[in-house]
């Protein structure tokens, strides 16, 4: 007790400090601080479509480009998602007005697309692709003004204000293709706070767009690079025909304003959704029914339970005259190995390997410890961290096929170590042959390939037979009944506890048609997914076990798993009624995608509702006295 009273200070304020760091934005660079007229550089990082999932770099198109083009350093992540950050002849300085300037002009004269570039061009547009460009690594984005109410008085419409990730580079209308050709950038900058000797600095808190299109009769260019807008909306938008030639100026503005954000909270409008108080409001609904449920079943299967089990621990001459009935029957044969112990525990293996890995990245995002301006460090910690966590998915793996009366370890090491990850690593692959063929950014390079392979078979291999070697050489878990030698006969099931049927009863709630961005959010759902996987595999392996099936080891993972179900059907169902993908690679590579994350669902599902229901037969049966 005094030790504990002794920790217990040490342990809130550490608590304490976790609080503190979860309310502060954590950069990931430090700030960088402008004076009047420095350059602020525009970078460009890829175009994008939610059509064709296909990401292209920004001179893949034909875009000014500036006199050398560099390429930024990128890191694993960034390559996994397509980016190609690059830079771009836009002159912009630090709180200097340009009304219009003219970008690769070459004595007045206007750009020149082929036919070819064209074509090109015009693709890309109908098939709604968006460019994204950074200023002081802030993403562009373009505001949305939605009226929230349509009341005729325009003084007592409600401004409703969106931002999107970019900005589109064109628009068709009435079968006629138009590019945006012009960019009126709108940069908020804050004014830090300097003693009076010193000259003010300012940073950059956000980065907006609005991007126009304006034929090139309406542009009056001179020599100088500048140019006039037209006034009013008499312009006419610049059309890009893709049979012939076509001329167009590029030209951008920039406009600056002062803003009160400060650069610690610049990201909050990137990361605010429109749909907050919606996301609350169904995360609340779905903890509220999780734990109401979870209350009544945990009643229900208690009371049950002991009712059970005092009618199993009665007397031997009241016993006698009682036939016998329900689990207690199965005890001889409930911890028999199933079939293919191997397979199941390499599973599970690489199930508890996905928890670890997921926990801790949702747990250290949501402190704010993976800042989006370090970009690419969520999929990049993602993917070390899965190496690293394949000691605990070994030792987890090792230890079960020992339970389950295994003998080859090192065959079943290298089960766990290659079936999930070659798997995942065979479709990525072919997906990204197909990637290549397309041109496509998102497709990963042969080097950055083969050091995935490297960490692989360097990293996470020998950490899984590390783990793998400790856990086959633990005592095994102990099993409180033994198992009979001649197995019991199986009486014939009812049709709901079919093995096909089961999988479908786990609860639909687990997949919502929402997505949550912020990490709070997906934290509380992942708390809401474990305690439903939970919940449903102890109620499905009770019925099963009350049905006197004591075939529950791979019943119960799939069960558990089946989520992933709904998962899929959720899926096409968007792909069919939301995606307008009619291209056979854009509609490979979004079932390709879909069917790894079905995967590593339900391996992530399948193995918290195991560990759950086993733990529950173990308890069950401990409380049994067997003769």
């Amino acid at each position: 007790n005094a030790a504990a009273q002794d920790w217990l200070p040490w342990s809130l304020l550490l608590f304490s400090l976790m609080c503190e760091t979860s309310a502060f934005y954590v950069p990931g660079v430090a700030p960088i601080n402008f004076h009047q007229n420095d350059p602020v550089e525009i970078k460009a990082v890829k175009l994008t479509s939610s059509r064709t999932q296909l990401p292209y770099e920004y001179y893949s198109l034909p875009f000014c480009q500036p006199s050398k083009i560099t390429y930024k350093a990128e890191n694993l992540g960034e390559v996994l998602r397509g980016d190609r950050i690059v830079n771009t002849p836009f002159q912009v300085l630090m709180n200097s007005e340009k009304k219009c300037e003219v970008l690769c002009s070459q004595s007045n004269k206007p750009v020149t697309l082929t036919v070819e570039q064209s074509r090109l061009v015009a693709e890309r547009i109908t098939e709604d692709y968006y460019v994204h460009l950074i200023a002081d690594n802030l993403p562009v984005a373009t505001r949305l003004e939605l009226y929230s109410n349509r009341d005729s008085d325009d003084k007592k419409k409600e401004k409703d204000v969106q931002f999107e990730h970019g900005y589109r580079l064109g628009f068709t209308d009435v079968n006629k293709i138009y590019l945006h050709n012009h960019l009126s950038f709108i940069l908020y900058y804050h004014r830090e706070d300097m003693e009076e000797d010193q000259e003010h600095t300012y940073r950059v808190v956000r980065f907006e767009v609005i991007p126009q299109s304006i034929r090139l009769e309406d542009l009056k260019a001179d020599e100088k690079s500048s140019c006039t807008l037209p006034e009013g909306t008499n312009s006419s938008p610049q059309e890009i025909d893709p049979t012939k030639e076509n001329q167009l100026y590029f030209t951008y503005s920039v406009h600056w304003e002062e803003s009160d954000i400060k650069w610690a909270s610049r990201w909050d409008t990137y990361l605010t959704m429109s749909d907050v108080q919606i996301h609350w409001f169904s995360i609340i609904n779905s903890v509220v029914v999780v734990f109401f449920l979870s209350g009544i079943l945990s009643m229900i299967i208690i009371r049950t339970l002991r009712k059970d089990i005092a009618n199993y621990n009665k007397e031997d001459d009241i016993e006698d005259t009682m036939e016998e009935s329900g689990w207690k029957l199965v005890h001889g044969d409930v911890f028999r190995p199933p079939q293919y112990p191997m397979i199941l525990s390499s599973l599970l293996g690489s199930g508890i390997q996905l928890f670890c890995m997921i926990l801790i990245v949702i747990f250290v995002a949501m402190l704010g410890m993976l800042s989006p301006s370090s970009r690419g460090a969520l999929m990049t910690t993602a993917c070390f961290l899965f190496m690293f966590m394949g000691v605990f998915g070994g030792f987890s793996a090792g230890r079960l096929y020992r339970t389950l009366k295994g003998h080859r370890w090192k065959k079943g090491a290298f089960c766990t170590a290659t079936l999930y990850p070659g798997v995942v690593f065979g479709i990525c692959f072919v997906l990204n042959c197909f990637i290549w063929g397309k041109h496509s950014s998102g497709a990963v390079p042969f080097p950055t390939m083969v050091a995935l392979l490297c960490m692989w078979f360097g990293i996470s291999l020998p950490l899984v037979y590390l783990g793998y070697y400790f856990g086959f050489r633990k005592q095994p878990y102990d099993n409180p009944v033994r198992t009979n030698q001649i197995p019991r006969q199986i009486p014939e099931q009812r049709w709901y506890m079919n093995r096909f049927v089961g999988p479908t009863v786990c609860p639909q709630a687990i997949w919502e048609n929402q997505f949550y961005y912020l990490f709070g959010f997906l934290f509380l759902v992942f708390i809401i997914l474990v305690v439903s996987c939970s919940q449903i595999s102890i109620v499905m392996v009770y019925f099963q076990l009350c049905a006197e099936d004591y075939r529950w080891w791979w019943r119960n993972f799939l069960v558990s798993g089946g989520s992933a179900f709904y998962v899929l059907v959720y899926a096409i169902f968007y792909f069919v009624n939301k995606l307008d993908i009619v291209e056979f690679i854009p509609s490979l590579l979004y079932f390709g995608y879909t069917a790894l994350m079905v995967l590593s669902f339900w391996l992530l599902t399948g193995t918290i509702g195991f560990y759950a229901a086993y733990m529950f037969v173990r308890k069950i049966y401990a409380a049994v006295k067997i003769d």
